[in-house]
């Protein structure tokens, strides 16, 4: 019960304080088991794109915060799992595996941390692996202008979260898991969050 109204007050708060735009959300599975990719700008993003889609997401979280017990507490609520940076966490891995294998939303970042400059960073391997490992379909997510939430001077100016088709790299399912094949996954992925990005430039250039 926690996670569905934590989503209906972040809605509510999003809506009324900075109006936010959702596109795509058409194109958003109603079932099975898909990866939500995306880039990452601000530490609102997990809770932007949670209370975006319809459907609970269980994201990957960097360790450091399940430290404190409440904190803790608060992010297994929201269904959010741990992950260790900077190196294979095969822990992490088996649990995103579960999260899938049940039919459920796994939330990733591919960059494994926030971008400081707003721009796209090189990918970890790991969303890669995962992907192809799961054999399901991934979902590009981009975050636009979520890092002026909560900023001076950025109440009622509105951010977006726009929803990508989902994709499938049914080619390389029965190739080996190398560095390569990984390598190329994964810069994929990141060209479909990076489309979407280009894609609103675009809009945004055509209505000033």
């Amino acid at each position: 019960m926690f996670y569905p109204f934590a989503r209906a007050i972040f809605w509510f708060f999003f809506r009324v304080l900075w109006r936010w735009k959702i596109e795509g959300l058409e194109k958003f599975p109603s079932e099975g088991p898909v990866i939500v990719v995306a880039n990452h700008i601000s530490v609102w993003d997990p809770i932007v794109i949670g209370t975006a889609l319809p459907r609970p997401v269980y994201f990957m979280a960097k360790e450091e915060l399940f430290q404190f017990p409440i904190f803790r507490n608060l992010l297994l609520r929201l269904h959010a799992f741990p992950v260790k940076r900077g190196q294979p966490d095969r822990s992490a891995i088996r649990r995103a595996l579960e999260v899938l294998d049940s039919g459920q939303v796994l939330g990733v970042f591919p960059e494994g941390s926030r971008s400081k400059t707003g721009e796209l960073q090189k990918p970890l391997p790991g969303v890669a692996m995962i992907a192809l490992k799961a054999r399901v379909p991934v979902i590009p997510v981009a975050c636009i202008e979520t890092d002026r939430i909560l900023k001076k001077g950025s109440w009622f100016k509105s951010f977006k979260v726009r929803i990508g088709e989902p994709v499938e790299y049914s080619e390389y399912y029965e190739q080996r898991l190398n560095t390569i094949n990984l390598e190329i996954v994964s810069q994929r992925i990141m060209e479909q969050i990076s489309w979407l990005l280009e894609e609103d430039k675009k809009q945004a250039d055509l209505s000033d």
